[in-house]
């Protein structure tokens, strides 16, 4: 039976959820399909950093400063779904002390809130650090946890009348008349669904997905491990203070630290080398802020894809050396309108980071409700997440959606679906 529905989101990780949500809460009809569960690409196969704009300070102001607000922002809807952990950036020996001066002066000019440690000081709060510590600036970073938080928003945006349906690949998307007139969706759903606008929110898979519609959007998705290592109880993440590199990252868990990681350009989302050196590559840097790191053993390891858009890595001359130097010096994001294509019914979204999901979110949906004559604003800046106080009512909405997945695996309880 062919469903019909004001906007179609095609892709469930935290951006087309975001979108469902925003627009849901605006009173408008929608439907979201993920091809697997929620949060099953990149989301919920990141290294779950909540950003504080810090690592963007001295390199990009305009991204530095969504972080910090939107870090605010979901310090007060998310709850349960991220970890107040606050961070440091680490300057080793080593390390440029004009790197350290330039982003501290970035972080004081952008309302990121910095204070400067010695060594000595940033050992006494992590007492394993490396001698090497000259000092550290302490900054308002945090963690996520990607699969409580797509699950949340989800429900959200079930309770505000959407549709949300996993396990829905779409296979096939007709266009008449310079519209999208139906999309063709199997899995668990096997239905056609006709939409009055379509957002293609597939993140790195946005290509394929334009694709299917006729037009052109350059990805160039850039793969990046993650290694978690049992380890209690670090307390802050922390961040080498130095220009990005591979093994620049440790988050802390309950009971596990995540490594991060590498970037390295990648032909196809889905089929790419998953190789040890880049394993090793973790332990060996990330030792240099840790040094008992480099006396662990990996306990699970996972790789994520990012959603890089092509025409704004070029713009930044990033490079794939081929040992994780695929790198941009940050990760804005863009809104695609299709009409200047020749379709008048369809946006995409791509690029972006996970700390400012709701943001772009919003911005879909300020342009969807503009296409569709709504005059309604975005609430999502302000409402809570269903469960945000509860971690097993979270966890249980993880199950609802089937959105457990790697980055979170070792925190999010197995629970039972429902509520």
């Amino acid at each position: 039976m062919t469903h019909h529905t004001t906007v179609l989101v095609i892709g469930g990780g935290g951006t087309g959820v975001g979108t469902a949500r925003d627009l849901a809460a605006r009173g408008i009809d929608v439907t979201l399909v993920e091809r697997t569960g929620l949060g099953g690409g990149t989301t919920g196969r990141s290294h779950g950093l909540l950003h504080s704009g810090a690592r963007y300070a001295e390199s990009d102001p305009e991204g530095a400063a969504e972080c910090i607000a939107e870090n605010q922002i979901v310090r007060e809807i998310a709850g349960e779904c991220i970890r107040d952990s606050g961070g440091l950036f680490i300057q080793l020996e080593s390390d440029d002390p004009a790197y350290f001066e330039a982003k501290l002066e970035g972080c004081r000019e952008h309302g990121i809130d910095a204070t400067v440690i010695d060594g000595e000081t940033a050992r006494k709060r992590v007492p394993e650090l490396s001698d090497d510590v000259v000092r550290a600036m302490v900054v308002p970073d945090g963690v996520i946890y990607p699969s409580r938080l797509v699950a949340a928003n989800a429900e959200s945006a079930a309770a505000h009348g959407a549709r949300i349906e996993t396990h829905a690949p779409v296979e096939d998307i007709t266009v008449e008349d310079g519209d999208i007139s139906r999309v063709s969706v199997g899995g668990d759903l096997n239905d056609d669904i006709v939409p009055e606008y379509v957002v293609n929110a597939t993140g790195a898979w946005a290509g394929e997905c334009a694709s299917m519609f006729g037009v052109e959007v350059e990805m160039r998705p850039t793969k990046g491990v993650m290694v978690g290592v049992d380890y209690d109880e670090l307390g802050p993440v922390l961040n080498r203070c130095r220009d990005p590199d591979d093994g620049d990252i440790v988050i802390p868990h309950d009971e596990q630290v995540i490594l991060g990681t590498t970037s390295i350009a990648v032909e196809d989302p889905d089929e790419y080398d998953r190789e040890a050196w880049e394993v090793d590559r973790m332990f060996e840097e990330c030792a240099a802020m840790l040094p008992s790191l480099s006396d662990r053993t990996a306990a699970r390891t996972y790789w994520g894809v990012r959603p890089l858009y092509a025409p704004d890595e070029s713009s930044r001359g990033s490079r794939d050396s081929g040992t994780g130097a695929e790198r941009g010096i940050s990760r804005g994001f863009f809104l695609l309108d299709h009409a200047g294509d020749g379709i008048e019914n369809c946006c995409s979204v791509v690029g972006g980071k996970l700390t400012t999901y709701r943001l772009m979110a919003e911005a879909v949906a300020d342009h969807v409700a503009g296409v569709l004559d709504v005059d309604a604003a975005s609430t999502t800046a302000t409402e809570r997440l269903p469960g945000a106080d509860d971690p097993e009512r979270l966890d249980g909405l993880v199950a609802k959606y089937d959105a457990s997945n790697p980055a979170d695996e070792d925190v999010v309880s197995r629970a039972v679906p429902g509520e």
